[in-house]
């Protein structure tokens, strides 16, 4: 088998793109979507019919934020719907990043966009809702799960974020192993490989925390960088993976072994986090905290964009 189909075997595989013919091409349980990846997504010729009917069915009564707004919604739900007739699984669909130090604004967007994946005939069961690893979205995660809306934490960097998560009993987290090793690299002017990799050291530390700890928060490496961080986390609950990266995993055949497993998993015993305690340790990793806000401010800006070219 390619290295693709061996690590099928033992980790879930996510496609993270928007591209309907590479989620064809590489057949992966779920796939993953944010403001960037739909802006990207919008080039393609298989969107422009839904691009158009979006933009003409902005409802003119609202305001211009409010149209903006359920403009991009609107989008992002089309383009969950048409990938969710590919994959067998779920699409993330991700909470407007400006919502992210905001509770209950964070609550009431993945609300509507559940009931926007309703009207297309679409269950929650087939979503996860993509919220930000800030102390807000993560308590909006905790009252979202309490209602059967399932979330997956995104921009996840440091110990404090993973273990805040899994304390508010979400389903599933994306560590960004790729943006952890930019921040590392980008300091120290090291160059990592395999396990010295920085973002991998963070997943292996998140993945045997929970499992030693028996938490169900699924682990979902993400943000690659190289197909050498991808062989290091091979037996991780899932890894979400973009199409270029897959493809140089489809072309190899040499032998995959499994890094990781829940039977050996040993971690130091569990820590609940109080507010302030995971705002320390946010406070105190600076690489957590940078990689964070950048993130947010990207995401945030990529999210203008794709409102101001479906509302102009």
């Amino acid at each position: 088998m390619n290295q693709l189909d061996q690590l099928k075997t033992m980790t879930d595989v996510v496609a993270d793109t928007g591209d309907i013919s590479a989620i064809q091409q590489f057949s992966p349980m779920d796939a993953t979507t944010n403001p960037s990846l739909i802006l990207s997504a919008m080039a393609l010729p298989q969107f422009a019919g839904l691009i158009e009917e979006v933009k003409s069915a902005v409802p003119a009564d609202l305001s211009s934020q409010d149209q903006k707004s359920w403009a991009t919604r609107a989008l992002a739900i089309g383009i969950g719907a048409k990938i969710l007739e590919m994959i067998p699984g779920r699409v993330s669909t991700e909470v407007d990043a400006r919502w992210s130090f905001n509770r209950q604004a964070t609550v009431d967007e993945a609300r509507r966009l559940i009931d926007g994946y309703a009207r297309q005939g679409i269950g929650p069961d087939r979503i996860l809702i993509k919220i930000a690893s800030t102390w807000e979205g993560i308590q909006a995660a905790a009252e979202l799960e309490a209602s059967g809306i399932q979330c997956n934490l995104t921009l996840l960097f440091g110990r404090g974020q993973a273990m805040a998560c899994a304390d508010a009993g979400v389903f599933l987290i994306s560590p960004f192993v790729g943006r952890i090793l930019d921040w590392h690299q980008a300091k120290t002017g090291e160059r990592y490989v395999g396990m010295s990799d920085p973002g991998v050291q963070s997943v292996h530390w998140i993945y045997n925390y929970y499992k030693a700890n028996r938490y169900q928060t699924v682990v979902m490496g993400a943000s690659f960088r190289n197909k050498g961080e991808i062989e290091a986390l091979a037996g991780c609950d899932r890894l979400t993976i973009s199409p270029g990266l897959l493809a140089e995993l489809e072309a190899d055949s040499s032998p995959l072994a499994r890094q990781l497993d829940a039977t050996t998993a040993s971690a130091p015993p569990a820590e609940v986090l109080t507010e302030n305690s995971f705002r320390w340790m946010l406070n105190e990793d600076a690489m957590a905290t940078e990689k964070l806000a950048e993130g947010i401010r990207k995401f945030a800006a990529d999210q203008e964009t794709l409102e101001s070219r479906l509302t102009l």
